[in-house]
């Protein structure tokens, strides 16, 4: 959610980040799943072109992110999202999505 939130913020489509798991017994899901990324950026197509987004600008907005995901407030903001998430023991992606946008948005937004 943070790494797609921060993409968004930076005007990269989000789709461009996706974390699964698979195990190391699972070669074939492995496979499928780089498969079906790899085809999702082909579609999307060059960073940066794809978003309108020039190199020069691409890689200030980069910068940008970069400060952003190493700063201590954007950290500290995380670290306490995550304890009001486990006291409230609620994972469903709807519940994640409404938390991090009313906790993680302000810290994003200004920090970019």
């Amino acid at each position: 959610m943070l790494v797609k939130k921060v993409l968004e913020g930076i005007g990269i489509n989000p789709e461009r980040y996706n974390l699964q798991w698979a195990s190391a017994a699972e070669a074939p899901r492995f496979v499928k799943l780089i498969t079906e990324f790899t085809a999702k950026i082909r579609q999307l197509g060059p960073l940066g072109q794809a978003e309108g987004i020039k190199p020069e600008e691409l890689r200030v907005r980069i910068d940008k992110a970069l400060d952003l995901v190493n700063s201590q407030k954007l950290r500290m903001t995380f670290g306490t999202t995550t304890k009001s998430l486990r006291k409230d023991n609620d994972y469903s992606d709807a519940h994640l999505a409404e938390v991090f946008a009313a906790k993680l948005s302000k810290a994003i937004n200004s920090g970019l």
